[in-house]
């Protein structure tokens, strides 16, 4: 099966889980054996902003409200919503909701939610234009912005109400259990009480994840029938492959490139695809290499790498080669950039920077992250040496590399994003906004560009309701990131995924790369 998908055009776009361990789950009627390339980094849905907590966010609570395949709004814990004025927006929350504790789900739930996540380093940024949340009720909440703000119902699908009782108070060392800790241990990143379709059964980071269907779950109508996940992270791809076509498990992702057709060809597999809008580039440290304070220099590196030859050769086919933050549909996108490879002018900026006989910088990867992560950077390591750049390359586990990654700990670093509210400005505002620990802006900035200019502009972008003009602004953010060279664009990434023939994975797939597991059907055999 290929599923093809496309944004709308100018898109706006532990264990335990209470008191006691659950038992185990293996005996349950409907288990689904699952392979992804690594399991989450922790239980807190707050400590970072990765594919991964948000794919186990869907699982283990739910949003006011989620993404449709076609982009549309679909309630979950807000079931309406009304802009009552340019600033306000009230939505009314479902009743009869149950947290995995038993405590019920409240308007208050979501106040203290959102004050969570407005101090998480990582999500603070993107709910900087929320000015309050307030419970007007128990099931009514009114949100409030500074100015007005277009991406309001956006950013809802990324509040997944917390249970505020559970996370309230302290743990057995006195430390709070609401503490947000980056790559460390807290009580949230242990401990878990959702509303969503499953709990946590256990967590053996790294080994072995297993899930149960939550009994009280709210949602009677879903088609779901999986009593029970196992979650198996499998890094190498062709023994993820080898997993699913031999039976021993029955949803894998990703299915990498080299393996498409063997896995398409198979008749004990079904393939889905779908173009995708997450970005794979690499940032160049500002701060750590002084030849990359040079724009010359910046743009030397771009004209460098061949991203038409990774996508042909590395990717199979299986990305879209880019030359800039914003796919095709999104506001920001600009139909006239083009790639830029040329060795020849790369080696005349190298020479017109006074870098004609090169440097030697640090490089860092993960190895299990994006799909041919660490050959993609071998191979730029591989172009780079005919501009005369000695790379010394690392590569790392996803769970090893974002702390080097948070810490800066390379030259040159690669990151793959998608836009958490399918939205350009989202781009800018983490990856290339000047860094701003206080206000959470440029959180993955791993470059350390810094164009206050675009940073107003973007703000400005984001306060504009005439979208036609709000394109517009976003669109020259992306034209001057791209003269500047602010980092270098390799590809979008598509996307695929693999199943047993009576696991219907197709229902529950999205762009965004997040299943909605609590959906899926298993099809008796």
């Amino acid at each position: 099966m290929t599923f093809n998908k496309t944004l709308l055009a100018g898109m706006i776009g532990a264990v335990m889980t209470g008191t006691a361990l659950l038992p185990a789950v293996a005996n349950a009627e409907n288990t689904l054996r699952m392979a992804y390339d690594a399991d989450p980094v922790s239980l807190d849905i707050h400590e970072q902003l990765s594919g991964g907590i948000l794919q186990l966010s869907h699982m283990t609570f739910d949003p006011l409200v989620r993404w449709t395949q076609d982009l549309d709004f679909e309630p979950r814990l807000a079931t309406e919503w009304e802009q009552v004025d340019d600033t306000t927006m009230r939505m009314t929350l479902r009743e009869g909701v149950t947290f995995h504790s038993g405590n019920d789900f409240t308007a208050e739930d979501v106040v203290w939610t959102v004050e969570r996540l407005k101090r998480s380093p990582d999500f603070k940024a993107i709910f900087d234009p929320i000015a309050s949340v307030t419970a007007v009720d128990d099931y009514t909440v009114e949100f409030k912005t500074e100015e007005p703000y277009p991406l309001l119902l956006n950013l809802a699908t990324y509040i997944f109400p917390m249970d505020s009782q559970f996370y309230s108070g302290t743990d057995s060392d006195g430390d709070p259990k609401d503490e947000i800790v980056k790559n460390g241990n807290s009580y949230a990143s242990s401990h878990l009480s959702g509303t969503g379709p499953f709990t946590v059964v256990e967590h053996r980071k790294g080994t072995r994840m297993e899930f149960e269907r939550f009994a009280d779950y709210w949602d009677e109508e879903s088609p779901g029938n999986v009593d029970s996940i196992v979650l198996t992270p499998i890094s190498e791809n062709a023994t993820r492959v080898a997993a699913l076509l031999s039976g021993d498990v029955d949803f894998i992702a990703p299915v990498p490139p080299n393996d498409l057709e063997r896995v398409r060809e198979s008749d004990n597999a079904e393939l889905v695809t779908m173009p995708g809008t997450r970005i794979i580039f690499l940032h160049m440290n500002q701060e750590r290499v002084e030849a990359f304070q040079d724009e010359r220099v910046r743009q030397a590196f771009a004209y460098a790498i061949n991203q038409d030859a990774i996508a042909e050769r590395l990717m199979k086919g299986f990305a879209t080669p880019a030359a800039q933050f914003s796919p095709e549909g999104y506001a920001g996108h600009i139909e006239s950039l083009e790639r830029r490879h040329d060795l020849e002018r790369a080696q005349q900026l190298m020479e017109e920077a006074g870098y004609a006989d090169g440097f030697q910088i640090t490089m860092m990867a993960p190895n299990n992250r994006y799909v041919n992560d660490a050959r993609i950077a071998q191979a730029v390591a591989t172009m780079l040496a005919r501009i005369n750049v000695e790379v010394d390359l690392k590569t790392l586990p996803k769970a090893q590399y974002w702390g080097e990654y948070d810490d800066r700990a390379a030259d040159v670093m690669m990151i793959g994003w998608h836009a958490d509210t399918e939205d350009s400005a989202n781009f800018h505002e983490y990856l290339t906004a000047c860094p701003d620990a206080e206000t959470g802006a440029g959180q993955y900035n791993a470059g350390n560009y810094c164009n206050p200019e675009l940073d107003r502009l973007v703000a400005e972008a984001n306060l504009e309701v005439d979208l036609e003009k709000r394109a517009e602004m976003l669109q020259q953010v992306e034209q001057t990131l791209y003269d500047e060279a602010a980092f270098v664009p390799l590809h979008w990434q598509d996307l695929a995924w693999a199943a047993a023939p009576n696991v219907d994975i197709e229902p529950i797939l999205n762009v965004m790369n997040f299943p909605y597991l609590g959906d899926l059907v298993i099809q008796a055999e």
